[in-house]
């Protein structure tokens, strides 16, 4: 590629160095050019080479390499976290952050009440769940934390199975929409687009719907309950998680049929969004850009249709024992990572 320079005449020496490493140069920086765009071709290839990877809520997954890679690394998170967890089962005994006073959440005035030790465990738990709770603990730590296990005590052992027994079979506008909406739930995972998947999602969601007539059954809870169900492994289970997120987690109405808890949501979400995001919230405005077309379905599904299975799980993990809010800092933070403003 690059030529011998001319030495047989001084006069030339020059002349021809010069031209020859002006050529030389030349065929550098094309040669730069090239790699650049081989490297720039090959890192394109990669990124749209796909691998099939299995989450850990059974979801198959069309991805590419450097997601699979991000993939095996939140797995390998979750192993860790879930030693940090056991560490807290040996030390402090089995099912600790199953005590009333260490799961509930306590207002600051029955907190000064609690002992230290009691006040310090609470801390303790506050932190695992924001660091993420072990799949295999979840639905013990859901149930404890979130209330259900307490609403659930307040009814005979017997109420789910009685209530599914009594409402088979009876049709209404919201077991329509149940039906109509079954097959638009999670089509491509194994489970819930089975036959016995479809059946406990539909009984779920029809129970709920007679239990409270007044909310009924709202487009967003399907994908909500069928989350639960994979997580809580029994109905009865999702059913009450179901239950404690509907009536005391979530703001009031947000699946009522007007949706005016989730207008109410929304409204919050976009005051909050205008005082951390300024030159976003105008430069939206400018384009005539309502944000509430992408929060909508972020807060009625929470999250459970936009980020994947493990990340929407560590959002609920801090929404079950924290509240409905947590939803909207998720929002904020999402727009943080996303946006350059």
């Amino acid at each position: 590629m690059y030529r011998p320079l001319n030495s047989e005449s001084s006069g030339l020496e020059c002349s021809s160095t010069t031209t020859t490493t002006t050529t030389a140069s030349s065929a550098w920086g094309m040669e730069r050019k090239e790699m650049k765009k081989s490297t720039t071709a090959s890192n394109h290839v990669r990124r749209n080479i796909k691998v099939k990877v299995v989450d850990l809520y059974n979801f198959n997954l069309e991805v590419s390499r450097e997601d699979a890679v991000t993939i095996n690394q939140v797995l390998e998170r979750v192993k860790e976290q879930g030693r940090v967890w056991w560490a807290m089962e040996a030390k402090n005994g089995a099912g600790w952050y199953l005590q009333p006073e260490i799961s509930s959440q306590a207002d600051v005035n029955r907190m000064s009440s609690l002992s230290l030790s009691t006040i310090t465990s609470s801390m303790q738990l506050k932190k695992l769940i924001r660091k993420g709770i072990p799949p295999s603990l979840r639905p013990r730590v859901w149930m404890a934390v979130s209330g259900a296990t307490k609403k659930q005590s307040t009814v005979p052992e017997s109420y789910y199975q009685d209530l599914t027994q009594a409402v088979k079979g009876r049709v209404t506008p919201a077991t329509r929409q149940i039906d109509h909406d079954l097959g638009r739930t999670f089509p491509t995972h194994a489970w819930i687009d089975s036959a016995d998947g479809r059946a406990a999602l539909r009984r779920l969601l029809v129970a709920y719907s007679f239990r409270d007539s007044r909310v009924g059954y709202c487009q967003g809870m399907n994908f909500v309950a069928a989350m639960l169900l994979l997580v809580m492994k029994t109905e009865e289970d999702a059913f009450w998680m179901l239950a404690v997120l509907l009536e005391n987690v979530l703001f009031n109405d947000c699946y009522a049929e007007n949706l005016y808890g989730c207008h109410v949501e929304q409204r919050v979400y976009k005051d909050m969004f205008k005082k951390k995001f300024p030159r976003l919230a105008t430069h939206l405005e400018n384009i005539e850009f309502d944000v509430s077309l992408v929060t909508t379905e972020w807060f009625l599904c929470l999250f459970a249709k936009s980020l994947p299975s493990e990340t929407t799980m560590r959002v609920w993990d801090v929404m079950f024992n924290e509240g409905a809010n947590t939803l909207c800092l998720v929002a904020l933070a999402i727009f943080k990572v996303t946006h350059n403003f």
